[in-house]
């Protein structure tokens, strides 16, 4: 018998999924988009997720946490089926190979600029390979290990205390903003991953309490993103904001210390901790839909030909302005799996509850 999932690693593997590259720009965008106070965008847009997991809950409740394969295949015959498996599949490959590529490129932008960024690009991916092959339990007592490598990070805020200004803030909310719809996909966006728990059903139980784990983990996000953005408006203010690429950056830039230059690069080699696990969560979604296509290969050998044709497709993309394109429209298909499928979940169950009563 395979181990279930806690609800500790489960609350920390939704959390670690959540934190993505937009972490290093969120700011910015909170700014951009919503103006003064820009920060207090997240809370509406957490409560909103919230409620999407709300729905999640309720196919696991009817379906009795059954697998949503199994749900699916009850009600809808294989071979329809079939071709929305391998797209899902190739969705959440791309999210999770752009979101490394992304990574990748900062990471080379600001420490090694005369290297070749799929050099970077193909470590991780041998890296997330490696854990893969380890099972989703060994996943997510890894992602506990990098969450105590990286949450220590959030104790940084402290530093900014002397530099706050609450003037920086203005007792305004929202002015000078503009796109504020655009604006609320890009922060919907930095909170995706949270879905993902609809594939967790068969690998939790009872004791796990699997959406008490899914909502903390999801409010350690909004705290942390909460405290980011507010820091963020009162030290440097909503109209510098909006010029910075990467605040979080920028932010970690004013630490100084008397043994070591640019501590932000170090800083940063921290995030891959992050990085790899949304990597890794996203192959191993890919893996499990690919999986009901192809059943009667082996498990690793479908994770190797993900990684390697994500890996061909992050070739592509050279450029951050490219690649955060792909992303946006492939977040929106995010979305919508994100509300769509649950609610057709809800449906089927509903009318295999019906069937059987009659």
């Amino acid at each position: 018998m395979k181990e279930k999932l806690s609800q500790f690693h489960t609350a920390i593997l939704i959390y670690m999924i959540q934190t993505g590259v937009y972490v290093f720009s969120i700011a910015q965008i909170e700014a951009q988009y919503f103006g003064t106070n820009g920060w207090l965008i997240v809370i509406p847009v957490s409560i909103l997720i919230c409620l999407n997991i709300y729905l999640i809950y309720w196919v696991y409740r009817l379906g009795k946490g059954q697998s949503i394969f199994e749900i699916l295949e009850k009600s809808i015959p294989k071979f329809i089926l079939v071709p929305f498996y391998l797209a899902f599949s190739m969705v959440w490959a791309l999210i999770g190979c752009l979101v490394a590529k992304e990574y990748v490129l900062i990471f080379q932008m600001f420490a090694f600029p005369t290297t070749d960024p799929m050099v970077f690009k193909i470590a991780i991916d041998v890296l997330a390979f490696m854990l893969l092959t380890k099972g989703l339990y060994n996943i997510s007592k890894a992602s506990t290990v990098f969450f105590w490598c990286t949450i220590w990070m959030s104790l940084l805020l402290i530093y900014y205390t002397g530099e706050f200004r609450f003037e920086r803030l203005t007792p305004y909310i929202f002015q000078d903003n503009s796109n504020m719809t655009e604006g609320f996909f890009h922060i919907y966006l930095a909170y995706m991953g949270y879905e993902l728990c609809l594939l967790l059903f068969p690998y939790t139980d009872k004791k796990t309490k699997l959406f008490r784990a899914v909502i903390y983990g999801h409010l350690i996000r909004t705290v942390s993103y909460v405290l980011l953005g507010f820091v963020s408006f009162g030290v440097i203010g909503s109209d510098m904001l909006k010029v910075m690429l990467f605040p979080l950056l920028d932010l970690l830039a004013y630490i100084k210390l008397p043994f070591m230059e640019r501590i932000e690069n170090l800083f940063y080699g921290f995030f891959l901790f992050t990085t790899i696990i949304t990597l890794v969560l996203y192959f191993w979604a890919a893996g499990e839909s690919t999986q009901r296509v192809f059943p009667k290969i082996k498990i690793n050998v479908h994770y190797f030909f993900i990684i390697l044709f994500a890996l061909g497709i992050s070739y592509i993309p050279t450029v951050l302005n490219t690649i955060r394109e792909w992303i946006l429209y492939l977040g929106y298909i995010q979305i919508g799996f994100a509300y769509v499928v649950p609610g057709l979940l809800i449906i089927l169950l509903l009318w295999q509850r019906r069937k059987k009563a009659a």
